[in-house]
């Protein structure tokens, strides 16, 4: 027997269980991690509420995670009982004791990266990779607009940006976080909780504005983002913190300068074993090298995977949240 998190109606937070379960025996290209550290993200929640609807209840919740395997399928040759792995890229079911997942979504974990390190960097730190190094890659003197900047993506991103020698832009929703952003690497912060975003990326582009921006709120920020992008920028719409984007009129991206516009996910790069552990070494070795500081600011036991969810959904949390087992 072990202990996981479910639920078994779309809600709140509130809705979230914690259970004992007997985890299933691992199939022929499955392995089974004994976690030792969670990682939380907002996708989590959209789950959760329904956003991203689900085949069957009851579900387990959550994608990323770091630990030892437990067990192996018999046709598992990338990793052994014992090794120090992580994933990001799911299935649901890591907010658990033992997480049974294909052994093509795990990558071997270095000796000098930690559990908790790697739970609160893996999901986050690959979609950094992805969209920095590959929906749009940035070479360097660019100047660019990151929507959440103090978030758990947008803190590993100012960090990243910087390292690349590109200037991010980074919206935040206070000083503590502009201050943070600032401290991570962002070039330059708005605090849209008071000033005008477009008004003030005009300001600090000298009018040319930018040839990306990278937006995770979603329904609130498309418009303003469209706003901050010059002529043929590209518009990466990669989460709905603050609900969809719905009812586009393509004919608006033409009205603003001809623009281009993408909807990523991870799983369209990480979409091999090969890509999804070549990702990963770019990002372990980010760490190693000292460019990125994996900024943990919450840690939550497993049981109070509710609370840690209205923490991070109110945005009052900063940096990445871990669940412990």
């Amino acid at each position: 027997m072990a202990k996981r998190i479910q639920f078994q109606a779309h809600g709140g937070p509130e809705v979230l269980e914690f259970v004992d379960y007997t985890p299933v025996e691992p199939g022929p290209q499955q392995v089974r991690v004994r976690n030792e550290a969670i990682g939380l993200n907002f996708i989590d929640t959209y789950y959760r509420s329904g956003l991203y609807p689900l085949p069957e209840l009851p579900s387990g919740l959550g994608n990323e995670g770091a630990g030892v395997v437990d067990a192996i399928g018999s046709d598992v040759h990338n990793v052994k009982v014992g090794d120090r792995v992580a994933y990001g890229t799911g299935p649901l079911g890591a907010y658990s004791e033992l997480h049974v997942l294909p052994a093509a979504n795990v990558v071997k974990l270095p000796d000098d990266i930690s559990y908790e390190e790697a739970a609160a960097v893996m999901l986050k730190g690959l979609t950094v990779q992805y969209l920095l190094r590959q929906t749009y890659e940035l070479k360097g003197g660019e100047t660019i607009l990151f929507h959440a900047a103090a978030g758990g993506v947008g803190s590993i991103a100012c960090q990243w940006a910087k390292a690349l020698g590109v200037k991010l832009i980074g919206t935040v929703s206070s000083p503590k976080k502009a201050a943070l952003a600032k401290k991570l690497g962002a070039w330059a912060t708005i605090d849209y909780s008071h000033e005008d975003v477009v008004q003030r990326v005009l300001e600090l582009t000298d009018g040319k504005k930018c040839p990306v921006v990278y937006d995770g709120v979603g329904k609130d920020t498309w418009l303003t983002s469209l706003d901050c992008l010059s002529p043929r920028g590209l518009m990466v719409s990669f989460g709905n913190a603050s609900g969809a984007v719905t009812g586009v009129n393509l004919g608006i991206l033409s009205q603003k300068g001809s623009l281009y516009v993408t909807r990523p996910t991870l799983a369209s790069y990480a979409n091999t074993p090969e890509n999804l552990q070549k990702m990963a070494d770019e990002l372990f070795e980010m760490i190693r090298s000292d460019n990125i500081t994996v900024d943990i600011s919450q840690r939550f036991a497993l049981k109070d995977a509710a609370k840690a969810q209205t923490e991070l959904s109110a945005r009052r949390t900063t940096g990445s949240t871990i669940l412990v087992p």
